[in-house]
């Protein structure tokens, strides 16, 4: 077994099932202490600090010897449930692929970062390499939040699960919530009662009219055009009385440049509207967890290692695509594109020689197509070392 499947077989072992996913379960803090403990020992500078009780984050990093770019690598460490699994904390390795709860999302891509960090201590670099093991990431992300009022640095790379696929944007979502208000009354006296359920009706179908409109605005080159949509309803308690209110839970998926203002505005002119037309109508609104969406500039300092394309490496500019919220773009792909390592391919059909990998590109390690394709977890363990040598400047070079 090699450094990474050990360090991956580790990590799953470790139950950190988020609480706030399912009530009573065991959150981050072992997982982190385990964590701490590796970094501390392949010679990185440690710092943990909870976010909530018994819930923390860890900080790392590979100090540099001065006059470089610092790099971040970020992961999560926390995991979803396990309704269903029969032994999911027991790792195994099946057909080149290690399976248990998390090892995909996102404990593979954490090891990574563990793994390029102690290669990034062992190694002459200019600029700092740090990692960020963040806990609450399947919820509301408090883990990030906390260290991106805390830690800077030149460049970030999220280890998320996107079969080597670069992802320079993301949908963000704004959580709302529509409450309307009726009267309570037994049902055999209707001329008392207010039927909040019924008044829920407008603010449904104004919704779906948003959603329409929503989706032929013109749509963003990578993420697609906006969406809405309705998450749960609850209201009334029996059947012989009028519900006295009904709550809608609505989820706005935005592009960048809206913001929570812009979907809780949209909201609030459906229920103005309905108000307007109708004097029993009433409702309030309130906004929960909003998240912003991502797009990363396309001359930003970070992209030139993974843009680039060399004799023999199959990673191009066309594998720039969006994160799983949006669809595959973009729509022009250059004619020359080659293979990657995702397997797909583009219009062109030019191919390397057949097992040809060229050293110098920050991709090449990940490319030994045709003789079999490694794992995620093996893909993840070779490419993240390269990445942080050619971000960070290796042997004394700013890359």
């Amino acid at each position: 077994m090699t450094r990474l499947e050990q360090l991956l077989s580790d990590l799953v072992a470790i139950d950190s099932i988020n609480p706030d996913l399912v009530p009573g379960a065991a959150g981050e803090a072992a997982i982190a202490a385990f964590i701490a403990d590796w970094l501390r020992a392949a010679g990185l500078e440690v710092h943990v600090a909870e976010v909530r009780p018994g819930r923390p984050n860890v900080v790392a990093i590979a100090r540099g010897a001065g006059g470089g770019r610092s790099l971040l690598l970020n992961g999560h460490i926390d995991t979803v449930g396990v309704a269903g699994m029969s032994q999911p904390f027991r790792p195994r390795v099946e057909g080149g692929k290690l399976y248990g709860r998390g090892a995909y999302d996102m404990k593979g891509g954490m090891a990574a970062c563990l793994i390029a960090a102690a290669e990034a201590a062992r190694l002459n670099l200019r600029g700092d390499v740090i990692v960020t093991a963040v806990m609450d990431e399947e919820y509301a992300g408090l883990g990030t939040l906390a260290v991106a009022e805390r830690v800077r640095a030149d460049g970030a790379i999220v280890a998320e699960p996107t079969e080597l696929q670069l992802v320079v944007a993301h949908k963000g979502f704004v959580w709302l919530e529509v409450e309307t208000q009726g009267v309570a009354a037994h049902g055999s006296r209707p001329h008392l009662g207010v039927d909040a359920i019924a008044k829920m009706g407008g603010v449904l179908t104004g919704l779906e009219r948003l959603a329409a409109e929503l989706a032929q605005r013109p749509p963003h080159p990578l993420l697609g055009p906006p969406s809405v949509h309705a998450s749960t309803i609850q209201g009334g308690g029996e059947w012989s009385t009028y519900p006295d209110r009904c709550t809608l839970a609505i989820e706005r998926r935005t592009l960048p440049g809206e913001t929570g203002d812009t979907a809780e505005a949209e909201l609030r002119a459906i229920v103005d509207g309905l108000a307007a037309a109708d004097p029993a109508f009433k409702s309030t609104v309130r906004r929960d967890l909003v998240r912003s969406p991502l797009e990363t500039p396309a001359d930003a300092a970070i992209l030139p290692p993974f843009n680039r394309r060399r004799p023999g490496c199959w990673a191009s500019r066309s594998s720039r695509r969006a994160s799983r919220s949006g669809p595959t773009p973009p729509r022009s792909t250059p004619p020359a594109f080659r293979r990657c390592c995702s397997g797909r391919w583009g219009r062109g059909r030019t191919r390397p020689r057949s097992g040809s990998i060229w050293p110098a590109c920050s991709v090449a390690p990940t490319c030994i197509w045709p003789r079999r394709r490694p794992s995620a977890h093996e893909r993840r363990g070779r490419a993240a070392p390269a990445l942080a040598g050619a971000l960070a400047g290796r042997d004394g070079r700013d890359g």
